[in-house]
């Protein structure tokens, strides 16, 4: 049946694809099954040779001087050896491809389709989320490290993590770029209250949200400031300590963003990156479910992908988070989804309308599906979660080192 079911599908134009998704007449396992085989086509693509549309996405599109920059870099497809002709290797065509990458992105404003971000995942009813994922209501990948926690403890190990990789400590001046329903925030400023947390975020439920719950819980430490973070600038010099959780997988400029943390930063200071990966190849969502429905103008970034704009921050800590958490952390938003859909319902009604409750409770289960299987590919070694530890540099003190030289 499986084999029938993915030839139809093949042969089926994206709408007519995306209704039969949308109905929730296919099971769980034969999605699983059908997800399996999108995820080897995507790994297929890329996996050298490039197909055209991969290779398309980090082309010159009409941009003289990136044009002459990408020809500038560009590699031999054979290398003369003495007698030898000798074909570049898989990795090479791979390297060729991400430099291209990533000096495609330079070129591109700091984030793209922001309204359609801010729209598939945040200016959601909260009531959504508060119901789909954990009590810290954390909408990003938390951690199991004896793989027996419950959700809400996995919650609290990843926001633990980040404290311990920050080096957090009262009196600090904290950002939370990205805050989400203020897992971090929140927690930090109950763990830490001598320590200022502010979070930004480009949602009004959120902002709301985190406002109530901080004013129930008694947070005197606590600010939310509402923004698009592609032109809002924050006080230069003003932050000791920064965390990012997977708000750069909407970026396109890193370079551009890295510097804005850096103004934001003290020199000194530093910015954890959390973000979702590829263990080596980068790429864009184009096309695809995905792209459509959720993801929108979204990166799967690479592992190093920030090692590759070092401009304005340093890297100091690099960690790789097996892709089992991840899929783990979802299949518990998969369980939450299926067990509280009547409570769902009425929030789903109030972001999608009433006509459309239902279709988004089956998208939102194939989500976690398609997720899920993706960061437990290969073990949890293909896609995967990276911690990046970045510091502004001191100048004055690397300026009076040098003088005492």
């Amino acid at each position: 049946m499986f084999p029938f079911i993915s030839k139809l599908l093949d042969n089926l134009n994206d709408t007519w694809c995306d209704s039969i998704l949308d109905s929730g007449v296919l099971p769980h396992a034969v999605l699983r099954v059908l997800i399996r085989r999108e995820l080897r086509r995507r790994l297929d693509e890329i996996t050298p040779p490039f197909p055209d549309k991969v290779i398309a996405t980090v082309s010159a599109k009409g941009n003289p001087s990136l044009k002459a920059k990408l020809e500038e870099m560009a590699s031999p497809k054979i290398a003369l050896l003495p007698g030898v002709l000798a074909p570049i290797s898989r990795w090479s065509e791979t390297l060729a491809y991400k430099m291209n990458f990533f000096e495609t992105v330079r070129h591109q404003p700091i984030a793209i389709e922001t309204d359609a971000a801010n729209r598939q995942n945040y200016e959601i009813a909260t009531g959504i989320m508060a119901n789909m994922l954990g009590p810290r209501i954390k909408y990003s990948c938390s951690y199991y490290p004896t793989g027996n926690e419950s959700l809400g403890e996995a919650e609290e190990k990843m926001l633990d993590l980040y404290i311990e990789r920050l080096g957090l400590e009262a009196g600090m001046r904290f950002l939370d770029l990205g805050c989400g329903w203020g897992a971090a925030v929140l927690y930090f400023a109950e763990k830490i209250p001598g320590m200022e947390v502010v979070g930004f975020s480009n949602s009004r439920t959120q902002k709301e949200y985190i406002d109530a719950k901080a004013k129930e819980l008694g947070l005197m430490n606590v600010r939310i400031i509402t923004g698009n973070c592609t032109d809002y600038e924050f006080e230069r010099d003003y932050f000791d300590r920064a965390l990012s959780v997977e708000l750069f997988e909407h970026m396109k400029n890193y370079e551009g963003l890295m510097a804005k943390m850096s103004r934001a930063l003290r020199p000194g200071g530093q910015l954890l990156v959390h973000h979702f990966c590829h263990r080596t190849t980068p790429y864009h969502y184009e096309d695809g479910w995905m792209a459509r429905t959720f993801f929108t103008g979204g990166t799967m970034p690479s592992s190093d992908l920030l090692l590759y704009f070092q401009k304005d921050l340093v890297i100091k800590k690099h960690w790789w988070i097996n892709g089992y958490h991840y899929s783990k952390s979802l299949e518990h938003w998969l369980a939450n989804t299926m067990a509280r859909k009547e409570r769902m319902m009425p929030h789903l009604a109030e972001t999608y309308g009433e006509e459309k409750a239902v279709v988004w409770h089956n998208r939102w289960q194939i989500f976690h599906l398609a997720s899920s299987e993706m960061f437990k590919t290969d073990g949890g070694d293909t896609w995967g979660v990276t911690h990046a530890l970045f510091e502004k540099p001191d100048m004055a003190m690397q300026v009076f080192g040098l003088l005492a030289l």
